[in-house]
């Protein structure tokens, strides 16, 4: 049996998987705000806020500059 699953539903199949993955990721990172169970500092969640944040910008540097590849150079 071929598969006949399109670019675009593997797509939609797999970012919905790693989306909620992520998000479930961040949850549970959020988990850890309970000062009753973790001791930790501005500073350790600037660090980690800083690094997540430059992370989802490259991430979403990736998809518009595959959008940018896709024109062409036009004088006109």
């Amino acid at each position: 049996m071929g598969n006949s699953e399109s670019k675009h539903e593997k797509f939609i199949r797999i970012a919905e998987a790693r989306t909620n993955k992520i998000v479930g990721m961040i949850r549970l990172l959020g988990n850890c705000s309970n000062q009753r169970t973790y001791e930790y500092t501005k500073e350790d969640i600037s660090k980690i806020f800083n690094y997540i944040d430059k992370e989802l910008k490259s991430a979403r540097i990736k998809f518009e500059e595959t959008q940018d590849k896709e024109e062409k150079f036009k004088l006109r």
